[in-house]
């Protein structure tokens, strides 16, 4: 149906786009595929119900420059990024382009299929979307004074020596408090905490 949510594939790699079109496909999911961000741009799909997979190193505009494009233009369309190169200053900045997800290779089918399913879904709902803001903001307050310091440094992209210097505590002792901020917020990569850090900030008080 017209109606239907899509999903469009952007990877310069045409044996990714092959094989995340048939994964989505046998997933049930309406998808299009594209060579490039500029020549998604250039058609100018449109992006009411879809949900945008790229990748983040691709040949003239890369996956971090399209997500802050889409959001300049005033799309709400979620963006999920995936990536083999993964690191934290890059995830930093796909979460502040709007990155609805940072995902990276390899990762399974179960994986990227549930990705694109929570991000339709977010789309679809904006009051979904709020409670997981008022979600998020109920665990940082779980947070003690030392582990909301070692979230910050960990936002900022710092490593954990640098953050132990700064807070004047062992590695060791930010692994700790790392791991248990981690499970207060239920978060399962450094990924999804600094995806829970920016989507609490981003909406303000």
């Amino acid at each position: 149906m017209a109606n239907d949510p899509i999903v469009y594939v952007i990877d310069d790699d045409e044996g990714v786009r092959r094989s995340l079109e048939f994964l989505l496909d046998c997933a049930g999911l309406k998808v299009r595929a594209f060579p490039s961000a500029d020549a998604f741009l250039d058609e100018g799909p449109p992006l009411d119900q879809a949900c945008v997979i790229t990748d983040v190193r691709m040949p003239g505009m890369n996956g971090v420059e399209l997500a802050r494009t889409l959001k300049a233009e005033g799309s709400a369309a979620p963006v999920i990024m995936i990536t083999g190169h993964a690191d934290v200053p890059m995830a930093i900045q796909a979460m502040k382009a709007g990155v609805a997800d940072f995902i990276e290779k390899p990762f399974s089918d179960d994986v990227l299929i549930g990705a694109v399913r929570e991000a339709l879904s977010r789309h679809s709902d904006r009051q979904a979307g709020a409670a997981e803001r008022a979600r998020i903001r109920e665990r940082l307050g779980s947070l003690s004074a030392r582990e909301t310091d070692v979230l910050r440094g960990l936002a900022a992209g710092h490593a954990n020596k640098v953050i132990a210097d700064d807070l004047a505590i062992s590695a060791r002792t930010v692994e700790v408090y790392r791991a248990n901020l981690m499970m207060k917020l239920g978060a399962r990569s450094l990924s999804e905490v600094i995806r829970m850090v920016t989507l609490a900030e981003a909406c303000g008080d």
